[in-house]
């Protein structure tokens, strides 16, 4: 991957209609409310983690599964996570802004718990449109779409209502408002905030952390 150039003209689009003052005003706030309560709310041990564990830069995104931007941006973090395998990981931390997200985020626990994260959550991405209706979300068509995917669905509701996904809900609503996050997708890279919102700007700090004798450059 080159450093300067990094996805197809189509990702960038997609993304483009996201940036602006506001947008970035909204992620400064969320940088200064973070260091301000000392960046404990970045990662939690039920995180899900997508990459190598032990990967020197470590990129956090606060995601809502019915966030358009968040969808544009995901195979974008794929293709970074793939051009650097050993040394990027990537940390979701849920944040239901729109009705139904926190349905959906959990069919996606429960997916974890039947080793197929990954494969439900890009399922449900790629059709979002489906389900993701703003203000009246299909919630019974992101189960279908879930047991599309493979999913035990039976088994996916009754771990879906367990009182150990609630909390993992819990506390990422918790840390989210004590961060002020206020839009999604919001990134912090090593530690820190992405002030500039977009995809090579992104891809440029993920770039900036990685250990010069591993960049590849």
């Amino acid at each position: 991957m080159n450093r300067r150039t990094l996805v197809s003209t189509t990702a960038l689009l997609a993304v483009a209609a996201f940036a602006g003052s506001a947008v970035l005003y909204g992620r400064q706030r969320s940088a200064e409310a973070l260091a301000a309560a000392g960046g404990s709310q970045l990662i939690r041990s039920h995180s899900p983690v997508i990459g190598t564990a032990d990967a020197p830069v470590t990129v956090v995104e606060f995601f809502d599964p019915s966030c358009e931007a968040c969808r544009a941006f995901y195979p974008i973090m794929k293709q970074i996570l793939a051009a650097h395998p050993d040394d990027v990981k990537l940390v979701l931390r849920y944040t239901p802004l729109h009705e139904g997200s926190d349905e959906v985020v959990r069919i996606v626990e429960a997916a974890r718990r039947q080793n197929m994260f990954e494969t439900v959550l890009e399922a449900l991405l790629a059709r979002q449109a489906e389900w993701a209706v703003h203000g009246a979300p299909d919630l019974d068509k992101a189960w279908n779409i879930a047991g599309a995917a493979g999913l035990d669905i039976d088994r996916a509701k009754r771990d879906a209502a367990s009182p150990e996904i609630a909390e993992v809900l819990r506390q990422d609503v918790k840390d989210m408002e004590a961060a002020k996050i206020q839009r999604t997708p919001t990134f912090f890279v090593n530690g820190k905030p992405l002030t500039e919102f977009g995809p090579q700007q992104l891809y440029d700090l993920i770039v900036s952390e990685i250990p010069t004798n591993n960049d590849g450059s």
